[in-house]
């Protein structure tokens, strides 16, 4: 668990939410304008390097407190410039965060138990740092975000790299998938409804909302949570669920609401700008094996149409028949989840869906491998067919293969240099001064100088 400390650290990187060194003798070490920094952030920061595995040398404690002094810049400015987050924006981001812990504990109760408080008092005291997260953000977006690269930048940004200094792509691979998901018979439809229609009456009757959720729930990640979804915006919710929660008042529980996920009860708990805070409990309608079999007969004659016919393409079936509202519009097209492309490694795809792996293992394009019973994101089964688009074998980066990623790497640099030009034109306007003792440092920006010039005033 104390890996996860560090963890749960680098991701938020302030002092309040981690276990620290109780003996550290803390001080404040810079300040910019009206921020402070303190030398338990620094050595917070370096605890977190360490745990990442990443090489250390003797500057490193140096380029971290120079990463902090850029933050404290960044935000400095875009208070001067009224970038201020709204409280919707940070209770989605602090819910965001708490779910994801509580997932890694796994139990709200082991996370409050691990750090001594309560979930509320964590949220607590996330506020202002993720607030602070949030302007610095929104302030390097401001000041980085419109940077752009031409065709001829990215041509001009590879012919300037080294030969022997081009990247290696590993072999890659290209999938579609075509997906059927089973019909779900009226019989299962009732049952569904009519157990969650027995729980509103007893919620009416006195008992807790939150309770039969923990208990009897089928989503697995908000009955941990007595049902709670936390904070969230229409766009995040499907529209059948977002069209009754937006329209019930504080703690009415509605009736039965039918999404692509099944039944659900629906209570609201707070309402806060354009977002709602909702808890509900889901019921799926199972499926029985005579449907899991049609949907199975159904992509067997697919799959032989598609080998047969000329004109039916595997794109053209997974676009005209396939169930899966991800690939459907895109040929079946599957998005590697790691890079956003469609392209993946051999060893992403045993890591992110193994059972995927193990269907177009021995594939060769053009294969068609399937049908296989698989397990969608939301946790209902499916059949499904796939085939290899294409394979892409190792080779050195080059243009014509590996352009977007070419065009990354040079919008990278493009930015990078935007903000590098900022730092440089704006260490000098704000009030800076840095402990003496990082005066060894061997910093990118003259923070030093800078001090010596807020020195000059103070005397």
């Amino acid at each position: 668990m104390k890996k996860l400390s560090l963890y749960v650290l680098l991701l938020i990187g302030y002092s309040s939410f981690a276990q620290g060194d109780e003996n550290l003798v803390d001080g404040v070490v810079a300040v910019i304008g009206e921020n402070m920094i303190l030398k338990s952030e620094i050595e917070e920061q370096y605890a977190s390097f360490l745990q990442s595995g990443k090489p250390v040398n003797d500057n490193t404690r140096c380029e971290l407190f120079e990463e902090l002094l850029f933050s404290k810049l960044l935000l400095g400015q875009a208070e001067e410039d009224s970038l201020f987050v709204g409280e919707d924006q940070i209770n989605s981001e602090i819910d965001r965060r708490l779910r994801y812990f509580i997932s890694q504990f796994g139990s709200k109760e082991k996370l409050e138990e691990f750090y001594e408080k309560s979930v509320e008092e964590i949220r607590i005291e996330f506020h202002d740092p993720i607030q602070e997260q949030l302007m610095t953000q929104r302030m390097q977006e401001q000041i980085s975000g419109n940077a752009s690269v031409s065709p001829g930048e990215v041509r001009a940004f590879y012919d300037e790299i080294p030969k022997d200094s081009l990247p290696e792509i590993s072999a890659q691979i290209e999938l579609n998938q075509l997906v059927r998901k089973p019909p779900i018979n009226e019989g299962e439809r009732d049952k569904a409804r009519n157990k969650l229609l027995e729980f509103r009456k007893r919620i009416v009757e006195g008992e807790d909302f939150g309770t039969l959720a923990y208990l009897y729930s089928e989503d697995p990640g908000s009955a941990r949570e007595n049902g709670q979804l936390g904070f969230m915006s229409r766009s995040e919710l499907v529209s059948e669920f977002a069209a009754v929660a937006f329209n019930l008042e504080k703690e009415e529980v509605s009736g039965v609401v039918e999404t692509e996920f099944g039944f659900h009860l629906i209570k609201m708990n707070e309402r806060s700008g354009q977002k709602v805070s909702v808890s509900h409990i889901l019921i799926s309608p199972k499926v029985v094996s005579g449907d899991l079999l049609a949907a199975k007969s159904f992509l067997d004659s697919m799959k032989n149409s598609i080998q047969t016919i000329d004109t039916l393409t595997f794109e053209l079936a997974a676009t005209l028949f396939s169930e899966d509202k991800e690939t459907r519009f895109s040929g079946g097209i599957i998005v590697n989840p790691l890079s956003g492309s469609a392209k993946f490694e051999m060893e992403q795809v045993s890591q992110i869906d193994p059972s995927l792996y193990l269907m177009i293992d021995k594939l060769k394009v053009g294969d068609i491998a399937g049908p296989e019973l698989a397990q969608m994101r939301d946790g209902s089964r499916v059949y499904r067919i796939v085939m290899l688009k294409d394979v892409t074998d190792a080779h050195t980066a080059n243009l014509k293969q590996d352009y977007q990623f070419i065009q990354t790497l040079a919008l990278n640099k493009k930015q990078s240099e935007v903000m590098n030009e900022w730092i440089s034109s704006h260490v000098n306007r704000f009030y800076l001064k840095v402990d003496e003792r990082y005066n060894t440092c061997k910093f990118k920006y003259n923070w030093i100088s800078t001090t010596a010039k807020a020195d000059k005033k103070d005397e």
